[in-house]
């Protein structure tokens, strides 16, 4: 019968694209994780990878199990993740990282009601891009996220939908596109752009790069600033572009035929090692209601 070592090794050699590279990750020597592969592959009377070139490929059998197998793995770890919180009692400190450009109305609310109902709750909170915070999160740097919802999210990270806000295109009041009407999207190509990007270079699914003209921001404090001050074309989320506007530092771009304004989705991630602690359901709890009461985030 097969492990769970051999599926590892599997999936680590298919991941990582050979059975030298597949032991650094799995910090195991290389005939140790070619025989695991062999192993397994010997269970299920098949050969799951074809060795005749430089680098072993699936074949047709190796593809139809991978899918399984990583799915047996997830499923061993949060087994794993459940078994050690059994006999907990006590719940956990709660540290929250929150990208900057979600507004935090309820977020106060809910963490009076859970240092109410946990007195000695210990919390930390911080501010960083929602690509960064995924990483927090898989590092358990921080144990729960609130941040703009991603593509693609790790096996160890649980999520919730947490309602969502409305974005818009922004120039300064000063802009060469600020008193235009655009005939196309393509107007925009022809002058800077800033984005969001996290601290290690890595782009958001949603803030991509439309311009060839680019400048970064690991946050919308500073893209709003940045846009503000005449820098370039930026997408804001419209509640922090509002007292700007107000100020007449900001105006929104205006398009013929395209509407710019779009709606982002807003989760609640954390680390399936405290799926089970009672201080950290709580507060998903108490933003879940509080979200419902009003409507929106």
């Amino acid at each position: 019968m097969f492990s769970i070592e051999q599926l590892e090794a599997f999936v680590a050699t298919v991941e990582q694209g050979s059975f030298s590279a597949a032991a650094r990750h799995l910090r195991k020597v290389q005939s140790a994780v070619s025989q695991h592969v062999i192993n397994l592959e010997i269970d299920f009377g098949v050969e799951l990878f074809d060795r005749s070139g430089r680098y072993p490929t699936l074949t047709q059998e190796g593809q139809k199990l991978l899918p399984y197998a990583k799915a047996s793995l997830v499923q061993h770890r949060r087994l794993i993740h459940c078994a050690n919180q059994l006999e907990q009692t006590s719940f956990q400190d709660i540290t929250l990282a929150i990208d900057e450009g979600i507004p935090t109305i309820h977020l106060s609310q809910a963490l009076k009601d859970v240092s109410l109902r946990f007195p000695s709750l210990r919390f930390e909170c911080l501010a960083a891009s929602s690509i960064d915070i995924r990483q927090l999160i898989i590092d358990q740097r921080a144990t729960m996220g609130i941040m703009f919802s991603e593509a693609s999210l790790d096996d160890n990270v649980d999520f919730e939908g947490l309602g969502g806000i409305e974005f818009d295109v922004f120039v300064a009041i000063d802009h060469p596109l600020a008193e235009e009407t655009l005939p196309h999207l393509d107007m925009l190509r022809l002058h800077r752009q800033i984005v969001i990007r996290s601290k290690t270079s890595e782009m958001s699914s949603f803030q991509q790069a439309y311009s060839p003209d680019v400048w970064f921001a690991d946050n919308y404090y500073m893209l709003l600033e940045l846009v503000a001050s005449g820098f370039g074309w930026g997408m804001l989320p419209k509640h922090l572009a509002q007292s700007e506007v107000a100020r007449n530092r900001l105006v929104r771009l205006r398009a013929q035929f395209e509407n710019l304004s779009w709606h982002a989705n807003i989760d609640v991630i954390q680390h399936q090692s405290v799926s089970n602690c009672p201080a950290h359901k709580y507060l998903r709890q108490r933003l879940r209601e509080l979200r419902n009461s009003s409507e929106s985030y």
